[in-house]
Formats: C-alpha cells, structure tokens, sequence
C-alpha cells in the first residue's frame, strides 16, 4: 500500500497537473540496479541530443514522510532553446517544462517512466505545438529504447 501511495506522488509530480493513467505513460522496466540505470538514463538523454537542467531527488521527502523507499529521482531535461521560447510563447506549458522522467529502484531491477509528451496535446489546438510534442514523445521512446538497449 505504501510503495502504491509513493508511486502515486511520483506520478503526481511527473505529470504535474495531468491526471495520469496507463495510456499516459511511457514506462519501462530495466534489469540493471538503480546507480547504472540512472547512469545510462542520464547518457541516453544527452545521445538523444538533450541537455539535463538537474535530477531532483524525491526518495529524501518520502523518507521524511514515513515511507521506506528505494532509491526516486525525476530527471528534469530539453533542448535549453525550447525550454526558453516556448514558456514566451505559450506561457501556460510552463508546469510541463522542462521534460521529465522518473526512474527509481525496485529490488535489483529499476523502474523508468514519464508522462507521454503527446497527450498534452489534447489542451493545445495549434498545430505546430502538437507537433512538437509528438517529436518529445518521438525522443522519450527513443531515450527509453537506448535505456533498455543499455541494460542489456
């Protein structure tokens, strides 16, 4: 019950104020424990031509909260130029960026999603917006191709 709780604030932050279900996400687990898989995570995102703003560690405030918990972080991540102009432009996208992606420890294996990138279409009608979110989604199921290629 706890580890679903925790998972549940997880989800919460990654998708900020989306609600997130299974068709939300893009989830993958790896067998390779949680300092190599954020190793690889972290290279697989810069391969994909992004550049990491900061990993935010969450398992601390779980701690905090009474939780035992396995190792949490959200990587936060996009290309610097996107990140700046398209909070200008649309300045509602700003709870979204940067990109996000959170992985964490489950046993020996390690757990990695992120709030599919394409579903924000569904607020945006411009048609350029939603083609770029279809490149994120596009770039977020190629990081995760190269994260599990990497814990082979």
């Amino acid at each position: 019950m706890k580890r679903l709780l925790a998972t549940f604030i997880l989800v919460a932050l990654a998708a900020a104020t989306v609600s997130a279900t299974a068709d939300e996400l893009i989830m993958i687990r790896v067998s390779q424990p949680f300092p190599e898989a954020m190793n690889t995570l972290q290279k697989a995102i810069v391969d994909q031509g992004h550049t990491i703003s900061r990993v935010q560690r969450v398992d601390v405030g779980l701690t905090a909260m009474g939780y035992e918990t396995a190792e949490y972080r959200v990587v936060f991540f996009g290309h610097p130029d996107e990140m700046r102009e398209l909070p200008a432009r649309y300045p509602e996208l700003v709870p979204y960026l940067p990109l996000k992606i959170v992985i964490f420890a489950e046993r020996s294996e390690s757990i990695v999603f992120a709030l599919n990138p394409s579903q924000l279409g569904a607020f945006y009608a411009d048609p350029p917006l939603k083609q770029k979110f279809a490149q994120w989604e596009k770039d977020v199921r190629e990081i995760f191709d190269r994260v599990r290629a990497g814990s082979e």
